[in-house]
């Protein structure tokens, strides 16, 4: 899926990933390891920490997306699969701790061929 089609007005829209994800948008809050305000208040919703955990989650969730032929199987496995080689963590984990690029390097070394 398309990035602008999580975004409103220029922002990642809590609201909007929820629905592609068919989940509440405390849910996604959680899953991006954000505190539910900052999915309620507008102010909130703008802020760079937050616009920045909502975009590496999705950046995640579209790069593996192809891979899993639906949004919510690359959903599924973004919160529920341990990664290799980082102590048994998941993606949800590794994003909510900062270490998104992190994530997004394993996704690319494995696309390549490298096993990670």
């Amino acid at each position: 899926m398309a990035l602008v089609q999580y975004c409103e007005n220029g922002f990642f829209a809590p609201r909007k990933i929820a629905d592609a994800f068919r989940t509440t948008s405390e849910e996604v809050a959680r899953t991006a390891g954000l505190g539910r305000d900052a999915v309620q208040r507008k102010e909130r919703v703008r802020s760079d920490k937050t616009q920045r955990r909502l975009r590496e989650m999705v950046e995640v969730i579209n790069k593996v997306e192809p891979r899993f032929g639906s949004t919510l199987m690359a959903y599924a496995w973004y919160r529920s699969e341990p990664l290799p080689g980082f102590s048994g963590q998941t993606a949800m984990q590794l994003v909510r701790g900062g270490r998104a690029k992190e994530v997004l390097d394993y996704v690319y070394a494995v696309d390549a061929g490298v096993h990670a």
